[in-house]
């Protein structure tokens, strides 16, 4: 149990080192349209949930690779923490952007960061107490189904506030 709480909180210094780290990529890469499928080609809400789905899925497989036999609910519970960090990006960002009237950076970058722990809090306590298999179908699916999401919307947005740049 030591040594996969160990992993969960190396899990949360990577996915926080790679996301930062991956908010700069698509520049870097020359806006390189490969790139844009798992990094942010722009400012809105919606690309910076991409800070955290794609490097969590990248551990995901890695530390699945190495306890997927000791932790049976493992993989599933990932999938609830990815969910779940994606999801509080738009979540938390709106909420304090509501109450203060506009965004503001340091915010930002702690939206990211509280999101990161809360995933991966939340994958090691359903890991722990196993409850999220039965639906890891479900789960599996909506994993799937953000990834084409990301795929489809990077470079055809809907015309929605969670797809344009917010204001400064």
């Amino acid at each position: 149990m030591k040594q996969l709480k160990i992993s969960f909180f190396k899990g949360t210094v990577f996915v926080l080192i790679l996301g930062t780290l991956s908010h700069f990529l698509y520049e870097w890469t020359g806006a390189s349209h490969i790139t844009g499928f798992f990094a942010p080609v722009s400012e809105s809400v919606w690309e910076h949930m991409k800070l955290l789905f794609f490097p969590m899925l990248l551990y995901t497989f890695i530390i699945f690779l190495k306890y997927r036999k000791a932790y049976p609910c493992l993989l599933s519970s990932l999938c609830v923490g990815i969910l779940l960090g994606t999801l509080l990006i738009p979540a938390l960002f709106y909420f304090y952007t509501a109450l203060l009237g506009h965004n503001v950076f340091i915010l930002d970058i702690a939206v990211f960061a509280l999101s990161t722990v809360a995933a991966f809090f939340a994958a090691y306590k359903l890991t722990v107490i196993c409850l999220p298999k039965p639906c890891r179908y479900l789960l599996y699916l909506s994993i799937g189904i953000f990834l084409l999401c990301f795929v489809l919307f990077t470079y055809h947005p809907p015309n929605a506030a969670l797809f344009a740049d917010p204001a400064p």
